[in-house]
Order: structure tokens, then sequence, then C-alpha cells
């Protein structure tokens, strides 16, 4: 079953190919740059009733000729993945006649390290398929936490938010988010604000992006925008507008200091939750939030301070 990381990156590749280019440039990877992208098929599956889709299929046009790439999420180790990979890239030359590359879209470097290395298909004394990924995780893709770089470049920016879900510096990432996307045109921000939900899911990271995208949902009219803002009702957050916005961020950010700790099970005394709703500098509750992510206990976040 596809789950909501694959939704989402399977979505922004589709609908915005062109971050691959670019990613290219980032990462020196021996590509050409891309003319022209084409979204293929992604059904595998042969005559027999076994179901094989790969989340994503492209085909690459450059002045060097074309090429297929293949997207795919991965959240973890899987034993059966290589196998069902080699498949994919297999069956996709010899249907289109074209060279595949195939590539893994990680959230932890672990996980990219074990995607990345080759995998030989044959026995040890000579093998008949070498099985080369390419994989893309928080250790090569550009860390984009300034609004103005978000700006120029959403695709790469929502793809940078996804990638570093868990890195610490995660609040700095999707504040340049949320505020980028408010510089954009409406309907389009509301696809990339729902694609960065999807790929961070119900993690702690997942948390924070709920909170910010309380703060000015103005833009905001889905389903998701809908249910986020009677989340912000419940809890008693305004919406951020005006003169009103700085507090609600404020606000937010608290909150989501305070879901990332109990999210981690790290005990919150009511001091310390009195301390974090009553700061109104986000600056600080960045960094609160910051630590909040590795914290093992709820005074780590003010050590500098006292």
């Amino acid at each position: 079953m596809v789950g909501s990381k694959h939704e989402a990156m399977r979505r922004l590749f589709q609908h915005h190919p062109e971050v691959f280019g670019r990613a290219f440039d980032a990462l020196n990877l021996p590509f050409p740059r891309p003319t022209t992208v084409s979204l293929l098929p992604n059904d595998l599956t042969e005559i027999e009733p076994l179901e094989r889709r790969v989340d994503t299929l492209l085909r690459i046009d450059t002045d060097e000729g074309p090429f297929l790439l293949l997207v795919e999420a991965q959240g973890k180790n899987e034993k059966g993945k290589p196998s069902a990979w080699a498949y994919y890239l297999a069956h996709v030359h010899a249907k289109y006649d074209l060279p595949p590359v195939l590539l893994v879209i990680c959230q932890d470097k672990a996980t990219a390290s074990w995607a990345s290395k080759p995998y030989d298909i044959g026995p040890a004394q000579w093998a008949s398929l070498i099985l080369r990924p390419l994989a893309l995780g928080p250790h090569n893709v550009p860390m984009v936490n300034v609004a103005d770089d978000a700006a120029n470049d959403i695709p790469l920016a929502t793809l940078s938010a996804i990638t570093h879900a868990k890195d610490p510096a995660i609040g700095a990432i999707l504040k340049s988010l949320a505020t980028a996307l408010q510089r954009i045109d409406e309907d389009d921000a509301l696809i990339f604000a729902e694609l960065t939900e999807l790929g961070l899911g119900k993690s702690p990271a997942g948390q924070l992006w709920r909170q910010l995208m309380t703060v000015d949902l103005s833009f905001f009219r889905s389903e998701t925008s809908q249910r986020m803002r009677e989340q912000a009702r419940s809890e008693g957050i305004e919406e951020g507008r005006t003169e009103g916005h700085a507090e609600g961020l404020a606000e937010g950010l608290a909150l989501a200091v305070l879901h990332m700790l109990d999210g981690r099970a790290v005990a919150v005394s009511d001091q310390v939750r009195e301390r974090v709703m009553s700061c109104t500098d986000s600056d600080r509750l960045l960094k609160w939030l910051d630590k909040a992510a590795t914290a093992v206990s709820a005074d780590v976040l003010f050590g500098d301070e006292d």
C-alpha cells in the first residue's frame, strides 16, 4: 500500500519534475540538464497476478539523449526491495528501450547509505546483474533554511523539508518554507503545503508543520485546511492576520515545542509548560524547538539561559 510519504514524493516529482535538474546541479551528478520531462505509466504489472508499481516513472529528454528516471520513496531497510528495484529497471529497459536510472528518496542517512549500495544478483563467482541506485537524503539534499532561498525554489525547498525531517534544525527549515509559501500564488501554496504535510506524516516535524500552518491559513482552502483550522480553534489559536500575526506565530511555535516533547515522551512540568506558552519571542522558541528534537529532559531547553 502506498503511504503518505510515497504519495507526497510521487505528486512532487510528477507535477514538478524540474526539481531533478536543480538537484543534479546541486549534487554535481553526471546527468545533463533536462530539456523536457514526460510522465510515464507507473504500473509494471505483468499478465501474472503480481502487482508491481514504481512510485514514479519519468522520461527525461536532454540534449545528449533521453533516459528513464524511476523514483522510489524509502523509509527503512527492506530486505526484498533490491530485487523489486532490479525488476523495475529490467522491465522498463525492455519496454521502452531506454537506459534507466533508479532514484531513491530517504529521510535518514542510514537508509540512504543502504539504498545506494551496489546489489549483485547472481552467484558470488559471477554477478549477472549489478543494481546501483542513486539515493537522495539529508546527507546530500541542500538544507533550505532561508525564506528567500525557499521562495526562489519552492519544489527544492519542499524536498529539503521532507528529507531533513529528522534533522534538529527542521524548525528553521519549515519556518522558511512556511514564510515562502505566503509569497506565491494561493493555489500553488496549497499544493506545496499539503505535499509537505503528507511527506512529514505524523512525525514531530509534521506536528510542527501543522502548527505553523495554523498561523496564516488565508490561502488554505482544502479539507486539510479545514481540519487544521478546527484543530487551531480547539487549542485556542487565532489565525494570524495583520498585527496579530507575530503573536499567532509565537503561540503556534510554543505549541509545537510542547508537541515535540510530548511526542518524544519527555516529561513536561506545569512550570515548563507555562514558561514555553508565555514566551512571545519566535527566535527563542525556534531555538527551544531545535533542542526539543533531541532533549532528554525539558530543562535542557533553558540550559544556557538560567
